[in-house]
This record gives C-alpha cells, sequence and structure tokens, in this order.
C-alpha cells in the first residue's frame, strides 16, 4: 500500500494496518465536526487493535451518536477525498490552529522546537495536524466500525478536562473486520470481570477501587496456582522468602525507586519518619542476602517471594484484575558470579516456557535496552545486554529488539503468551541488574579469597498473580483444568431418596482429596445439572435409584453437556486423583 508522507513523498508504507487506521481516526474526526461543529479536536493516533480520537463536545457522546457518525464516516469514504499534506513554520501553526479554535492543538504545537516545520493533512474541507503517514485516498478505509465511548483525562492527567474518546477500528477487507468483531464478541463472553463474578471468584468494591477481594471459590483458584508455583521452586532449588510491605523511605532512595518511580508509590510516616509502601520486592531480597556473608560456594543463589505491592495506578486505568493498586508479584532475585549469566538465564528461560506451555499459551519473546533515564555505566550495560542475548540464542529463542525500553537498572527479556483468542498479553520477564549489587555494596567471597560483587537477575513467570489469573479466566473461559477448577465434582440426588447415597459419595470424594460440592435439594435434576453447567463443574454425578440400590456406581456427566455414563465410584475417583496429580 502506498501512503502520503509529511514531507510530501509518496511511498510504499511499512504498516498498512497502521496507516489505514490512522487515516480512518481522520475521518472519525472530519463525521464529528460536520455533525457537531464547534467540537474541538485533541489526538486521534492508531493502535494495536484499532484507532481512538479524543474529542471536546459539549455534552459529550452518547452509544446513539455511533452509528450516526459511522453513517457519515461511509458517506466521507465513499467521496473518496484526496489527502494532501502541507507544512508551516511553528508561528504559523500556532496562529493558523488558534483561528480554528483548536486550542488543544495549539498546545501540541506550542510543545514542539522552535524550529520545528509544522505539518498537517487535508482531505475536502476537514484539515488536521498530523505527522502521518496516511493513505493517498479516503477511499482506503473500506472496512471499519465504531466500538465505544469512554473518558480520557487530556494528556492522560488528572489535573487536566475529561475529554471524550470514540474507539474504533478498521481492516484492510471485510473478513478481517468481520473476524475482528466476532473476536471481541467472544471476548466479552469471556470478560474475566463478568466470570470473575458469576463464578464466585472476585470482587471489586467501591470501598477499594483498585484492591480486589478474592472469594473463597477465587482463594481456591489462587491457591492452587501458588501450590503449583512452589513446587517449581522446590524443585529448582529456589528458597522462599518473605519481607515487610512496609519500608523505610531510604531504603528507595538507596536502590534508585525513589528517583525513577515515586509518582507511582504510596508513603506513610511512623515516629516521625517516612516511609514506603514495597512497589516491588527487589530491595527487600538484597537486604536478606546482606544477612549473611556469602561465599562463590553458595552461588547461584535462587530467592523466591509471593510479595504482595503496591502501586499507585490513576484510576481511569483500573481495569478488573488486569490492571490494580496491589497485587502479588511471583517474583525471584538470583545472586549469581559473572560466568553463571548465560546458564542462570537459560535456566529461567526453561521454567517460563515449561510454566506457559502447561496452560496452552504460545508467546514470543522482545529483548528491550537501556532506556534514556537510566542508572550504570555504558560498559555494564552492554556486558548485561549482551549476556541477555546470548542466553536467547543458546536457548533457540527468536526475539525482537524493543529499544530503549529496559529498566532504570538493566535489560530486559519480556515473555508476550498469546491466549486462545489471539490476543497477547506482557508476563514474564527476566532481568539482569548490574546496578543495585553495587548501590547495596553486597559482596561474595571468591575462590582469591577476596570480595567480589554479584549480579542479581529479576525474574517473574506470572508476572502480577492476580493479573495471569485474570488472563486464565478469559483463555479458559472459566472452564478452567481439573486441577485448577475451585469445584472439581458436584453431586447431584434425582430425589430424596438418593440423598444419603449422595452424601455418600460427596464424603468420598472429599475424602480422597477432590474438591466437591453436594446438591442435595428438592430440586428439579436438569435444573440442578444447568445450574452446574453455568458455574463449569468439570464432573457432574447424577445419582438416581439405579445408582443407589448398587452402592457403588456413579452416572457422569462432563461439563460441555457430553454424558460419560456409569463408572464404579472406585474407578471414578481414581481418574480424577491422577488429573489433579498430573496436573491436566
Amino acid at each position: 500500500m502506498k501512503a502520503l508522507y509529511s514531507d510530501g513523498s509518496v511511498r510504499e508504507c511499512e504498516d498498512e494496518l497502521k496507516v489505514l487506521r490512522h487515516t480512518a481516526s481522520h475521518v472519525l474526526a472530519q463525521a464529528v465536526q460536520r455533525l457537531y461543529p464547534g467540537t474541538k479536536l485533541a489526538i486521534g493516533p492508531a493502535i494495536d487493535d484499532g484507532f481512538y480520537y479524543d474529542f471536546d463536545k459539549e455534552g459529550g457522546f452518547v452509544p446513539e451518536d455511533l452509528e450516526k457518525l459511522e453513517a457519515e464516516m461511509k458517506k466521507i469514504v465513499k467521496e473518496n477525498l484526496k489527502l494532501e499534506t502541507f507544512t508551516k513554520p511553528r508561528g504559523e501553526a500556532i496562529e493558523y490552529l488558534k483561528s480554528r479554535g483548536e486550542d488543544y492543538k495549539v498546545q501540541l504545537v506550542e510543545d514542539l522546537p522552535e524550529d520545528a516545520p509544522i505539518s498537517f493533512y487535508k482531505q475536502g474541507e476537514f484539515t488536521d495536524l498530523c505527522a502521518g503517514p496516511h493513505a493517498l485516498y479516503t477511499k482506503a478505509v473500506k472496512a471499519f466500525k465504531l466500538l465505544s465511548i469512554a473518558g480520557a483525562y487530556w494528556r492522560g492527567d488528572e489535573k487536566n478536562k475529561m475529554l471524550q474518546r470514540i474507539y474504533g477500528t478498521a481492516f484492510s477487507s471485510k473478513e478481517d473486520l468481520e473476524k475482528h468483531l466476532a473476536m471481541l464478541e467472544e471476548a466479552k463472553k469471556r470478560d474475566h470481570r463478568k466470570l470473575g463474578r458469576e463464578l464466585g471468584l472476585f470482587a471489586l468494591m467501591e470501598e477499594g477501587p483498585g484492591f480486589p477481594f478474592f472469594l473463597p471459590k477465587g482463594m481456591v483458584l489462587k491457591n492452587a496456582l501458588l501450590d503449583y508455583w512452589r513446587g517449581l521452586h522446590v524443585r529448582e532449588n529456589y528458597n522462599e522468602i518473605s519481607t515487610p510491605i512496609i519500608l523505610s523511605q531510604s531504603l528507595w532512595l538507596q536502590s534508585g525507586h525513589w528517583d525513577h518511580y515515586k509518582d507511582n508509590m504510596y508513603t506513610t510516616v511512623i515516629d516521625d519518619e517516612k516511609y514506603c509502601i514495597k512497589p516491588m520486592n527487589c530491595p527487600g531480597s538484597i537486604l536478606v542476602y546482606k544477612v549473611y556473608t556469602h561465599s562463590y560456594k553458595d552461588l547461584p543463589l535462587r530467592v523466591a517471594e509471593l510479595g504482595l505491592v503496591h502501586r499507585h495506578e490513576r484510576s481511569g486505568t483500573l481495569h478488573g484484575l488486569m490492571r490494580v493498586r496491589c497485587f502479588t508479584q511471583d517474583d525471584a532475585h538470583l545472586f549469581i558470579t559473572p560466568d553463571q549469566i548465560t546458564s542462570e538465564i537459560k535456566g529461567v528461560v526453561r521454567l517460563i516456557d515449561e510454566v506457559y506451555s502447561k496452560f496452552g499459551f504460545k508467546y514470543h519473546v522482545e529483548l528491550s535496552t537501556r532506556p534514556e533515564n537510566s542508572m550504570g555505566s555504558d560498559e555494564d550495560w552492554e556486558r548485561a545486554t549482551q549476556g541477555l542475548i546470548d542466553a536467547l540464542k543458546e536457548s533457540g529463542l527468536s526475539y525482537v529488539v524493543n529499544e530503549g525500553d529496559g529498566a532504570f537498572y538493566g535489560p530486559k527479556i519480556d515473555f508476550h503468551l498469546e491466549d486462545s483468542l489471539g490476543r497477547t498479553w506482557q508476563c514474564g520477564t527476566i532481568q539482569l541488574d548490574f546496578q543495585m549489587p553495587q548501590r547495596f555494596d553486597i559482596n561474595y567471597v571468591g575462590a582469591d579469597g577476596e570480595k567480589h560483587r554479584p549480579i542479581m537477575i529479576h525474574r517473574v513467570l506470572f508476572g502480577s498473580v492476580e493479573r495471569f489469573i485474570g488472563i486464565l479466566i478469559e483463555h479458559f473461559a472459566g472452564k478452567f483444568p481439573v486441577w485448577l477448577s475451585p469445584v472439581q465434582v458436584k453431586v447431584l440426588s434425582v430425589s430424596e431418596k438418593t440423598f444419603q447415597y449422595a452424601s455418600e459419595v460427596a464424603s468420598a470424594l472429599k475424602s480422597a482429596g477432590i474438591r466437591t460440592e453436594l446438591d442435595n435439594r428438592d430440586e428439579k435434576i436438569g435444573y440442578k445439572i444447568r445450574e452446574a453447567q453455568l458455574e463449569k463443574v468439570p464432573y457432574m454425578l447424577v445419582l438416581g435409584e439405579k445408582e443407589s440400590e448398587d452402592g457403588t456406581v456413579v452416572t457422569v456427566r462432563c461439563r460441555d453437556g457430553s454424558d460419560a455414563g456409569s463408572v464404579k465410584t472406585s474407578e471414578f475417583i481414581s481418574r480424577v486423583q491422577k488429573e489433579i496429580s498430573g496436573r491436566i
């Protein structure tokens, strides 16, 4: 696809969808100003799955407006308006935008360098400040859909005015658009907030925005996940620790977090001294390391922690379990010698691969390099980055480089997993750190009897346990594998005559370590089955008079509606136990 660039050239674009969606955002803005004159424009970028545009409109938008705007957008596309670009000196651009009443655009230009040429794009009567590129004609926007309306603070600052954001998406073909819309509909059905409420897993309360409450069944799920995590770490020779949630501000100044992360940290005062609620676990792990004197023979020292951390997130960014203000980070910090870098990172890569494979996730890998606002010498950063590259190559993993997106103390490897709907989530990460060992002056005694500086590896598997649970809910649509299911078997009595036998079977299952619920209510069996299916329980045991008279068999139904027939109770117990122990 050829695109028009701000320098006036027409050439092949690198990202067709991005250009298409960016052009669609301009078509939307033109439609808004046609239908609602006086509406002021803010920004309208292309994003991963579509585009949005922020507007300042008196009275805002309502859902019914989307249909009107789509119709007007179709007219603009049909008009096949040619896109043209031109530039103005900064001063002229500001005056031009002021004359059009575009206050937000004026602010954007005022933030640009004095000598910067300011580019605009024009289509028909509509002109917008923009760096481009764009499609050559509006007819390129063939397949699009407006999706939703949301509030958005100007420049993401809660002190600024709340604008109205219209989200949309666009594709190069109607078939691709229809596939995407079908995926969005399926995603609505799988929304972890909806399923979390229906399945009794967690609750979000007005009294604690961004602080999720786990309900009894949610805790069963969470604990099953953490039991799996702990088993892996025992096998891999990690030592589990627990560090305080509140620590002195001086610690965070020493670690560098206060300078780089203070806007996201909660603080308090104890005995007239400033303290911080931890947003990360790493400084606490370092203090644990410093409790003992270490020899090179102790390394690698692998320390793991399920640490509850708190981070101040803006209210507008909170989203169920996916973006919260407190969460459990499945952290680990490895203290290693320089010659252990490659082998230890390979070990972490292998562990992450094992975990994601367990849940059926595919993933891709990104290597994030030194950001502008970072600590440490060029030599340390080059050494750390090369260490990650070597480990990835020896692990046989392909990766893409994400320039400048590393942590302030070191480069990192990020694992982006893909769920059953094809959506990607960044979860696992490995960070190689030369800086904190220096800042905290930690050492080990080498084979030469001298003190040496260890290197730290920071790593998580799940990332945020809460967020990972949210991803699992949507990935499995609430139909968790048997080993993770809060209720693994539901025993359903057909009538009052089978109450006693149902109670005996339920007791036998519980004694065998199977999470079981008994439904002995005086309700029709069809109702009980439907209810258990809605609860997404893997197995239902339907016990009628025939099963009761035999006293050794159960009739098994699965949550997908299939009937597995009658089996010996002992055989069924063995089957479920095998699924649980094998985490199937």
